[in-house]
């Protein structure tokens, strides 16, 4: 039977990537998106299904319970991908109640709502209810050079405002499963990197300098390791999960990719050399510039995704070199998307995250 899904955050970066995602293989499905189109949220994102029959946008906050509970009620949700959060470490050290606020309020008014919700969705038989709540690696903490990776079990301990707010709203998932039956599904994923992603996270912001010319800031010595993970695998793999997972279960999704951030800067400088033209500054490695590291910067996350490989037969598709290929390409290829971001607001916000003072 077709899903009746609700996407919240569909207008952020893995959100857009995932409606896009769904839109294209489930053509039939209706889908909702409710966003606050706060300042990573982009409408225009979405601009090319806003003629499809089966897709909704509204604006809205997922704290608004009255608004959520009508939207359930409306469009008949059987399926909620959760997407929505504030995701960005720098912005949660200089200002963390708006992330208690979205992170865990909003996640635990979705979660009352739709325990209200879908007893009388799921009475139809034929008809499969989950509540996806998608969140992050960083709720384990750092690992050591030497630690293996993430696991489904690995003890929680974050060390950021964001990463704390993030395994609040674990935990109530897990809590709404095991007290009130909800079927919820937890997923921790990687880093993500791809297309639509907003100027201050460190792929695009590289891609974005290189462009015009900046200064490609890197935190203290550069040598943080993430595990990453293309967005287009993610969708499928949040797919898989809505179709395939087990309610109650975590699922670990990891791209296999673990890098350096210097090393990563690097590949992208030489890729952007290789791919652009008419750069203000070539090679584009004299633009990387050390700087202050971040308060509580976690060394390394790595994640184990051999559950979700093993269990329902997901694995990454695309390697790090494609992916990064493709990602340099959509910027070069975009600006017309990215260039309007680089407001005001967001300058003074790389200012007080960058200075070396």
């Amino acid at each position: 039977m077709e899903s009746r899904l609700l996407v919240t955050g569909g207008a952020g970066f893995i959100g857009s990537n995932f409606v896009h995602h769904w839109c294209k293989t489930h053509p039939n499905h209706q889908v909702v998106v409710l966003d606050a189109l706060t300042y990573a949220g982009n409408k225009e994102t979405l601009a090319d299904l806003q003629d499809r029959e089966n897709f909704r946008f509204v604006q809205g906050d997922i704290c608004d319970r009255s608004l959520v509970d009508s939207l359930l009620k409306e469009e008949d949700i059987d399926t909620v991908a959760h997407l929505a959060a504030e995701s960005h470490v720098d912005r949660s050290i200089l200002g963390p109640s708006a992330f208690v606020q979205t992170n865990v309020v909003g996640t635990f008014t979705l979660l009352e709502a739709f325990k209200n919700h879908y007893p009388s969705v799921g009475q139809n038989a034929n008809r499969r209810c989950i509540f996806l709540h998608v969140s992050t690696d960083e709720v384990y903490g750092s690992l050591g050079p030497e630690d293996p990776a993430f696991t489904e079990t690995t003890p929680y301990a974050p060390n950021s405002p964001y990463s704390a707010s993030k395994a609040g709203s674990d935990h109530l998932a897990r809590a709404y499963y095991h007290t009130y039956g909800v079927p919820t599904i937890i997923t921790n994923c990687s880093n993500n990197y791809g297309p639509y992603h907003f100027p201050e996270k460190l792929i695009p912001l590289m891609c974005i300098n290189m462009l015009l010319g900046k200064q490609l800031p890197v935190y203290g010595d550069g040598q943080n390791i993430r595990d990453w993970l293309y967005v287009i695998d993610h969708c499928q793999a949040l797919d898989t999960i809505i179709h395939k997972g087990k309610p109650g279960e975590t699922y670990n999704i990891g791209g296999n990719n673990e890098v350096k951030n210097i090393d990563l800067v690097k590949i992208l400088c030489k890729i952007m050399d290789s791919l652009g033209s008419d750069l203000p500054v070539q090679p584009c490695e004299k633009l990387i510039t050390f700087v202050k590291d971040r308060p509580g910067h976690d060394r390394r996350y790595a994640i184990d995704a051999t559950k979700i490989n093993n269990e329902l037969g997901w694995q990454p598709s695309v390697t790090i070199e494609e992916g990064l290929c493709q990602t340099v390409e959509w910027y070069l290829n975009n600006r017309n998307w990215w260039e309007p971001l680089l407001s005001e607001e967001y300058q003074t916000y790389y200012r007080k995250v960058y200075s070396n003072s």
